[in-house]
């Protein structure tokens, strides 16, 4: 059998990223003898009092395969199929989730235009003009993205301001955190200071962008909110019978400082590749760097051949944007591989 050639990295997603070794470590220690399936084991419960280290220690738990599912699921579990959930037109549930949140919860998404992937109390306050009328969709979650798709973040003062709005109005907050991580280092901040202590009400807990094989978390740092969550997630297909790989996946994350070294390194590299492509007259760099986005504009010319040796993603086909995106993997040698080519391919 022909063996795999070994894939350059690319800058299109941290999704492309392998997985961090002390992860796959994780993985073979837990790969030993039987356990109880479905979660109830001790490596599931060690990961859950992990996150309460983190999160708080009232926080429930619930791991899941992926973002999708952690977000679909989040909001099912406080909603109705009347209700509407309110969130940047930009947003992973409006834009890359094949419509996956309308599907299974039933909810109608109402979106603001955004130009850095952040929304504010006031762009949602006309949602409110139906609250009360049954003609209309009843809006009943804020969803946010941290760190945003375009790669910027929310300050804890973003954050809790949206979250009194929504609390004002009988709303919950829930944070798509597919790159909290990457969003904590920036700010340097604990996880808990975006989350818990700013009002947030569900968090999707994201680990596959941040070294991980697979795997996310529902967090509910109100354990009422909850109380049927098991049974959401049995239906929603996205119990794992064995657990203890999800598990001890976070586990190993979360402990001796993994999951802030992955995120600041990938903070860092994109930091240093956006210094890179701004050197360079044609491009031109369209978002603030926070967190390991990196938002061009690259002439469109130029796009398919530089495709043709590193994947990336074309953001908006009408202005020209591309989307780099830098991993716990990434390198400087990488870096200047990559903008060597650009200079090469664009002048």
């Amino acid at each position: 059998m022909t063996k795999p050639t070994t894939p350059s990295r690319s800058f299109a997603s941290d999704n492309n990223a392998g997985v961090h070794p002390r992860i796959l470590q994780a993985l073979a220690d837990a790969n030993r003898g039987h356990v109880i399936a479905y979660g109830d084991d001790a490596y599931t419960r060690a990961a859950v009092e992990k996150f309460r280290e983190h999160l708080g220690s009232n926080v429930e738990v619930y791991f899941v395969f992926g973002g999708t599912g952690a977000n679909v699921l989040a909001i099912k579990a406080v909603s109705q199929a009347y209700n509407a959930v309110m969130c940047a037109e930009t947003a992973h549930i409006n834009v890359d989730e094949c419509g996956a949140p309308e599907k299974f919860t039933g909810c109608k998404l109402l979106t603001v235009a955004t130009k850095d992937g952040k929304i504010t109390s006031d762009q949602l306050k006309p949602f409110l003009h139906g609250v009360g009328f049954e003609h209309h969709v009843q809006p009943r979650v804020i969803s946010i993205s941290q760190s945003t798709e375009m790669g910027t973040v929310y300050t804890p003062r973003e954050i809790r301001k949206l979250a009194d709005f929504a609390h004002r109005h009988q709303m919950l907050l829930h944070m798509d955190g597919a790159r909290i991580a990457n969003a904590a280092v920036s700010l340097k901040l604990e996880l808990r200071a975006i989350t818990a202590d700013a009002g947030v009400d569900i968090l999707s807990f994201g680990g596959a962008k941040n070294g991980m094989m697979y795997g996310e978390a529902v967090v509910f740092f109100d354990p009422t909110l909850a109380q049927q969550f098991k049974y959401i997630r049995k239906q929603g297909a996205q119990l794992a019978s064995k657990m203890r790989f999800i598990s001890a996946q976070f586990l190993a994350l979360l402990s001796d400082n993994l999951w802030q070294e992955n995120a600041a390194h990938a903070n860092r590299m994109a930091q240093v590749l956006a210094k890179e492509l701004a050197r360079i007259p044609q491009i031109k760099i369209t978002q603030k760097v926070q967190a390991n986005g990196v938002f061009a504009i690259l002439p469109k010319r130029f796009i398919a051949q530089l495709q043709k040796k590193y994947f990336f993603y074309v953001w908006n086909e009408e202005t020209s944007e591309v989307r780099f995106m830098t991993s716990f993997d990434t390198t400087e040698d990488d870096i200047r591989a990559f903008v060597g080519l650009v200079k090469k391919v664009v002048n």
